[in-house]
């Protein structure tokens, strides 16, 4: 186990970045597990009624209607909760001041939500039209978010959110 130390030692950043992903898995199993649980049982009989706001398309079969909507922003929304105490406490070990930190990472959150209820709507009805099962689609909708929401929470929460004060 030395030579793992040395290593984090030696790279920090590099390790920094490594755990946030690793870490980051408590908040994906979140969101997988209560996207499930909501397109599954809690928003199911919504799955029939067309939803359209803003940039939210949620009209065709393929998008699960306004129980995807519903399922997709309250899974986010959970997701991002558990993430921000996961974050801040074991990857950036931030002591940067709550009070401080939670209206930018509530903005962020906003954003990130935003982002990933309009998306879905999009890219299942692109992977059901590339032949991807309908049951199948939500699913990879769902890494397509999380991966959008890697590229920009990452540098978001190092530099402005979470940085180590002095």
């Amino acid at each position: 186990m030395g030579a793992v130390k040395q290593w984090i030692d030696d790279h920090p950043n590099i390790w920094e970045f490594i755990l946030f992903n690793i870490l980051s898995n408590v908040a994906t199993i979140t969101n997988f597990v209560v996207m499930w649980i909501c397109t599954g049982f809690i928003f199911k009989a919504f799955s029939g009624q067309p939803f359209q706001f803003f940039i939210f398309n949620y009209t065709t079969a393929e998008s699960l209607m306004l129980c995807g909507f519903l399922s997709f922003l309250v899974a986010t929304a959970a997701a991002q909760t558990v993430n921000f105490f996961v974050q801040k406490n074991w990857v950036f070990k931030s002591n940067a001041q709550f009070a401080k930190a939670v209206p930018k990472y509530i903005l962020l959150a906003v954003v990130l939500v935003v982002l990933s209820a309009a998306l879905p709507a999009y890219s299942q009805a692109l992977f059901v039209n590339i032949g991807i099962p309908q049951g199948l689609a939500p699913t990879l909708a769902n890494i397509v978010n999380i991966i959008m929401q890697v590229v920009i929470s990452y540098p978001a929460m190092k530099f402005w959110i979470m940085p180590k004060e002095n």
